[in-house]
């Protein structure tokens, strides 16, 4: 995700892609020790988007 989509979320909708990203990174991490992950890369593409959206969350706390 580019961060200009981020930070057009509100903040229910940043609350619910942060939870369904750390769901999609809890089952890649499964996938990758088991061997079944074809391409590592996406680990740390949404680990990124993870830090992306708690940084516009904890932004828009403070605001």
């Amino acid at each position: 995700m580019k961060i200009k989509e981020i930070r057009d979320l509100s903040m229910d909708e940043l609350q619910q892609k942060n939870r369904e990203l750390v769901e999609d990174y809890f089952k890649l991490r499964m996938r990758h020790a088991s061997g079944q992950l074809d391409s590592p890369a996406t680990l740390g593409h949404v680990r990124r988007d993870i830090a992306r959206v708690r940084t516009v969350l904890v932004e828009k706390e403070v605001k």
